[in-house]
């Protein structure tokens, strides 16, 4: 029984920890292009500059949350304390980002 648990985590850790990689490298193209739109466009006011950022960013905060959940999952396979430690540091960095990101966001929507 404990070694089905240990794959099907495994596998649940490398699917999300997949749709993390999707969701921030999408994201990252998709502002990549848009900003460089802009900057090449002669007719490109600043407020576009505002709005990329503030998509790319709700990428960012998708992207971290599906890492921050297959960290969650990890730990339930964790063999020693020292891995435990360890994604505790990740989750509360990646927590911290989540935070810094959604309250940039919250200001940004208010500022539209």
């Amino acid at each position: 029984m404990e070694y089905w648990f240990d794959i099907i985590t495994r596998i649940a850790i490398a699917v999300i920890e997949s749709m993390a990689l999707v969701v921030i490298t999408f994201g990252s193209c998709e502002a990549f292009v848009r900003g460089l739109r802009a900057m090449l466009s002669p007719l490109a006011p600043d407020q576009p500059f505002r709005g990329i950022w503030a998509r790319y960013a709700r990428w960012l905060v998708a992207g971290l949350t599906f890492q921050l959940a297959a960290d969650i999952i990890e730990t339930a396979i964790a063999p020693g304390w020292t891995d435990i430690e360890r994604l505790a540091a990740i989750a509360v960095i990646r927590t911290f980002l989540n935070f810094f990101l959604e309250r940039d966001l919250a200001g940004a929507d208010e500022g539209t």
